[in-house]
């Protein structure tokens, strides 16, 4: 079947969601709005703050920004009724400690702008399902090495001290090598903040979220040590940052260097997006076409830079709250950035006098909640060893190296725990001689063989066919149980029929299915072989019927 032009498959996603969209549910979406901006008025001012470690009041007007911009840009153009795009953890991990600190505000822009180029092409050429071949105790490490990136990220703000460094590692050592400057009221504050957010009763949370409760109360509070405690300072009400992408600060040279940190962006922007709306579909029983997610996610971070933003992604927890609080439509998302700017432009005085330690609280209380803790307490208490290797090495690749690297590294390593583990069952079942028609002098055996055979099991075939090679004279493969063979395996299977044919040994072969047939007859497999040595079943061989013809078991 033909597939639908992009514009036209576009379209129908929009009709589709808004058949039969009336008042009643407009209101639904402006209600649902109103509470995501709630979640995301104290993330977006705290990923933000960490998104630009080294001028954190720029990062703040940025984090809102991006806020603003994706929930209208993403959330219009995304590829489910659902998905609440912002700044988030994962990615405040990737700006603070690659590109922000180590190449400056500018190649954050054009990283995250070429980033928004790679999502849109990855998009246009359907490669949103490339995210089912990410295993998932893979997923679970990375989301957990993030969640402790960002903890450790902020305990400057939590001491009260600065944080200097490249990696995790230094500037945790430059926090402790300055303890006797630790402040004892961030230290009570960031403390205060968090206690609000877990001990918070989650049934009220609907009305008040815990995080803006913590940012409320913690701002109060600080109020009495007056200067004694780093506080946001004050910020422009403005949609467009102090500093935004300019293209006379791109080359050929700034491009190459930022391939790198611009594959990482797009990578985690893929990551995150695509499993928060596979996550959300499931909770709202609706189709999402990851595509088209894709191609949202690409435009709105080649636009968030123009406007000095950050990268975005779709963000599990504002979404859910989307869907929890009865958003309808993409309406929802659309209407959190209209409550956003409100507050950008009725609150700046305010937002100024917040503290970072309640930042801090707020991003300690995220890093928790972002650890998958069922997942990770079943791999533990069943003793999962697959799945708890892949665990921990995700996540201390994580936290030591490149996130794209971590990500990598889970994925390969998978891959060679899924060979090591992957086996091709071999059984040999002499025939009673009376059984056969013809022939009945011979010995024959039947060698069923179940699995995928290919490079690391295939000389395992090889070796147990040379243990009974003297004893039989006739050799009947059964292929039914084969669902998958490689270049390596169909080469060492000639290496065993070549040996066999020396020997003069009679060979013949049973429930090929038609995929790997044609695999064998590509290679001259098939070619070495009288067409009589093929048979569709077990039971015609063994009746010799229609010897003329090749079987093939179709599929």
């Amino acid at each position: 079947m033909k597939k639908r032009g992009f514009f036209k498959h576009y379209k129908q996603i929009f009709v589709n969601e808004f058949k039969g969209y009336n008042g009643s549910k407009f209101v639904k979406d402006i209600l649902a709005g109103l509470t995501v901006a709630a979640v995301a008025l104290p993330l977006a001012l705290a990923f933000g703050a960490a998104s630009v470690e080294t001028n954190p009041q720029l990062g703040i007007v940025a984090g809102m920004i991006t806020a603003i911009f994706a929930g209208i840009i993403m959330g219009a153009l995304g590829g489910g009724s659902f998905q609440i795009s912002g700044p988030t953890g994962a990615m405040t991990v990737v700006l603070g400690s690659i590109v922000a600190q180590e190449n400056g505000i500018q190649c954050m822009f054009i990283a995250c702008f070429m980033a928004g180029a790679i999502l849109l092409i990855a998009g246009l050429l359907r490669f949103g399902k490339l995210i089912q071949f990410i295993p998932r105790p893979v997923i679970v490490g990375f989301t957990s090495g993030i969640a402790l990136v960002i903890a450790f990220g902020q305990f400057g703000n939590f001491f009260g001290v600065a944080m200097s460094g490249k990696d995790i590692v230094t500037k945790l050592i430059n926090v402790f090598k300055s303890a006797s400057d630790f402040n004892i009221y961030s230290i009570i504050l960031t403390i205060i903040a968090v206690v609000i957010i877990f001990v918070f009763p989650k049934k009220w949370s609907k009305y008040v979220p815990s995080s803006l409760l913590a940012l409320i109360v913690v701002t109060l509070i600080s109020l009495f040590f007056k200067d004694k405690v780093n506080r946001i300072g004050d910020i422009p009400a403005t949609l467009v940052n102090s500093q935004t992408l300019s293209f006379s600060n791109i080359s050929i040279d700034t491009i190459v260097g930022l391939i790198g940190p611009a594959f990482t962006i797009a990578a985690l922007g893929m990551i995150e997006s695509l499993l928060c709306g596979v996550c959300a579909a499931k909770m709202k029983n609706e189709k999402f076409d990851s595509n088209v997610e894709l191609i949202a996610q690409g435009i709105g971070n080649m636009v968030l830079p123009l406007v000095g933003g950050v990268p975005a992604t779709a963000a599990i927890a504002r979404t859910s709250v989307a869907i929890k609080n009865g958003g309808q439509t993409r309406i929802t998302s659309i209407m959190q950035s209209v409550f956003l700017i409100i507050c950008m432009f009725a609150l700046p005085s305010i937002i100024s006098i917040i503290p970072y330690a309640a930042l801090a609280g707020v991003l300690f209380a995220t890093a928790w909640k972002m650890n998958e803790w069922h997942t990770i307490k079943d791999y533990f208490k069943k003793k999962k060893w697959d799945a708890i290797i892949l665990f921990l090495v995700t996540l201390i690749a994580t936290i030591l190296l490149d996130l794209t690297y971590a990500i990598l590294i889970g994925v390969v390593l998978s891959l060679v725990i899924m060979v090591i583990n992957t086996k091709i069952q071999i059984e040999f079942s002499p025939i009673e001689k009376e059984n056969l028609t013809n022939n009945s002098n011979i010995d024959a055996v039947i060698v069923y063989m179940t699995g995928s055979l290919f490079f690391a099991n295939a000389s395992e075939l090889e070796k147990q066919i040379k243990t009974v090679i003297d004893k039989y004279d006739q050799f009947i493969f059964v292929f039914r149980g084969i669902t998958y063979l490689d270049v390596s395996s169909i080469e060492t299977l000639t290496e065993i029929m070549q040996d066999l044919k020396s020997k003069n040994k009679q060979i013949a072969f049973t429930g090929i299915r038609e995929s790997i047939y044609k695999k064998l007859e590509k290679d001259g497999f098939i070619q070495m072989f009288d067409k009589n040595a093929f048979y569709p079943s077990l039971d015609k061989l063994l009746l010799q019927h229609d010897k003329t013809k090749v079987y093939l078991e179709k599929e």
